[in-house]
């Protein structure tokens, strides 16, 4: 099976995570094509599955990101298992103030999941579970345990291929 993983990033914390992605589907035994939502490509994406990656910027997935999903051919990928992920600044599970608690699940929590659904909402076979990797800062780097939840996500997918 081929996988094709198509992400957007602007300082490469994004881009690591889709590598990572890439990696694990590879060592899982199959083909992965890594695509940037940035770059023209001669062809239209194709594969057996997708992922498809954003940082979260603004309480929102990329405009890039969000473009290559509308433009993806619906029907062509209707029937194909899709992925979302993205990469967050880290929120405090631990916050008591309500108005700041709600400002935090906007800012980070929301953005994934409303990614997901508007991909559903094109006719896409997207999964439930949304990757949100972790960014220590506004520029990076990833979290100490992006790349491993990267690759575990990407694993757990894989096995959901084999049923």
């Amino acid at each position: 099976m081929k996988g094709l993983v198509a992400y957007d990033s602007y300082f490469g914390n994004t881009k690591r995570v889709a590598e990572a992605i890439a990696e694990q589907i590879k060592a899982d035994g199959h083909e992965a094509e890594l695509r940037s939502v940035r770059e023209k490509y001669s062809s239209p994406p194709q594969g057996d599955f997708l992922f498809v990656g954003s940082p979260v910027r603004i309480a929102k997935v990329t405009r890039r990101a969000r473009k290559f999903v509308k433009k993806l051919d619906a029907e062509a990928w209707r029937n194909k298992p899709v992925a979302i992920f993205v990469t967050v600044l880290p929120s405090s599970p631990n916050e008591t103030d309500p108005k700041k608690k709600a400002q935090a699940e906007k800012w980070v929590l929301m953005p994934g999941p409303k990614f997901r659904d508007m991909a559903r909402a094109r006719g896409l076979n997207v999964v439930d579970k949304v990757l949100m990797a972790g960014v220590k800062d506004m520029k990076g780097p990833l979290a100490d345990n992006a790349v491993e939840m990267a690759k575990q996500y990407a694993h757990e997918f894989m096995e959901t291929l084999k049923k």
